[in-house]
């Protein structure tokens, strides 16, 4: 559907919702808490892409880790599920091709693929990949993490996002997890509606779909709805450490508050809050609006990083750090280590994978971040 490609009159209007990066009337940075923007849905729909850190990734530049077989395996198996939707579209009639094929009451076999690993072993990469790889403009096709999608049925209502959905040929969701119960019948119901409309999906996950929710809340009791995400999918395992430290050296260790002052002031486009008010601010906005929330920002700077409270600012804390990784904006801060944000119960938790996912992903930015300490010193160096 024409809807989901942002034309430039569409993307024009989008930008109009965005606020406005660089600095305020003073001249200062610009403070994250002092957004709330407001994302109309049509742009929830529009953004439906890969993130810019993820537009010009292609099976031809995923490096599989030699040691680990599975990494090969995967681009092999995805390129396959690719070339397969392109036959799709070339036989007569996508839509008429899929329903002969998929209505019979026995299937042949899974509608999509599911990316199962730990994180950091490039399963993003090959689910944009993928992406780019199929056979279809991009209005036919859609990319989102889990949030997004649950967020789009939120603001489009759950009917007209079955139908916005249904005319797709593919469905990439990315960092799939069920955190609810609710989430868990929502879903279920949600693919397999794009199902039955012809859809394919591709997944992405640190937890097998037969697992998923498993110690969040009692899975057991939502076993039928679980089982039944399953059967859509063929789970397709992929192993290795974390490519973002692969071969790097030690995460750099938090600046002093002057330090991050300076580079905010000399740094167009950054941002500068500490670190308790961003956090209070998070639960003020929705999730679904971090993305706007970051648009323009070059770099965020944040004083007085600290351990987070409770789960619930951790799991907004994690939304955030997803989206500033998306947009690939190097973070600099001071305080305590990344890898100190989240108690030693939160990561032996059920939401253990989210936090060390986040812990990568902001420590990965913090090295970004380097240069622009270099380039806001006094001496230039």
């Amino acid at each position: 559907m024409s809807s989901s490609t942002a034309s430039p009159a569409s993307a024009a209007g989008a930008a109009a919702d965005r606020p406005a990066a660089g600095r305020d009337l003073a001249g200062q940075p610009v403070a994250l808490t002092s957004r709330a923007p407001h994302v109309p849905a049509d742009r929830l729909v529009a953004e439906m892409v890969p993130p810019p850190r993820f537009g010009s990734v292609r099976f031809d530049n995923y490096i599989p880790d030699p040691n680990q077989p599975s990494q090969a395996e995967a681009v092999t198996v995805l390129s396959g599920f690719a070339a397969g939707l392109g036959g799709a579209a070339e036989s007569g009639g996508r839509k008429r091709w899929f329903r002969r094929e998929t209505k019979p009451a026995a299937p042949a076999g899974p509608r999509g693929v599911y990316l199962d690993g730990g994180y950091g072993v490039g399963k993003t990469h090959l689910l944009a990949s993928l992406w780019h790889a199929t056979a279809a403009a991009p209005e036919q096709k859609a990319f989102g993490t889990f949030v997004e999608l649950t967020n789009l049925v939120g603001a489009l209502g759950f009917q007209q996002t079955v139908q916005t959905l249904s005319g797709h040929k593919l469905l990439c969701i990315d960092e799939f997890e069920l955190d609810d119960p609710g989430d868990t019948v929502l879903v279920s119901t949600l693919l397999g509606k794009l199902v039955d409309a012809g859809v394919a999906l591709a997944a992405t996950s640190n937890t097998l779909p037969g697992k998923l929710g498993e110690g969040r809340f009692a899975a057991a009791d939502f076993l039928r709805e679980i089982q039944g995400l399953s059967a859509h999918f063929r789970p397709l395992r992929i192993d290795g450490e974390d490519y973002r430290h692969r071969g790097l050296p030690q995460a750099p260790a938090p600046h002093d508050d002057d330090t991050v002052k300076r580079v905010a002031h000399a740094t167009d486009g950054a941002s500068y809050d500490a670190f308790p008010d961003l956090l209070d601010h998070l639960s003020k906005v929705h999730p679904s609006r971090y993305g706007a929330m970051c648009d323009g920002i070059s770099a965020v700077c944040l004083t007085g990083v600290a351990p987070v409270p409770d789960q619930s600012t951790a799991l907004r804390l994690v939304v955030l750090a997803d989206r500033l990784y998306d947009r690939e904006v190097p973070v600099l801060a001071s305080g305590r280590p990344f890898d100190e944000l989240f108690s030693e119960e939160m990561l032996n938790g059920g939401y253990r994978k989210k936090y060390f996912r986040a812990i990568s992903r902001l420590t990965a930015l913090a090295r970004d971040a380097k240069g622009l300490v270099e380039d806001s010193s006094p001496s230039g160096a």
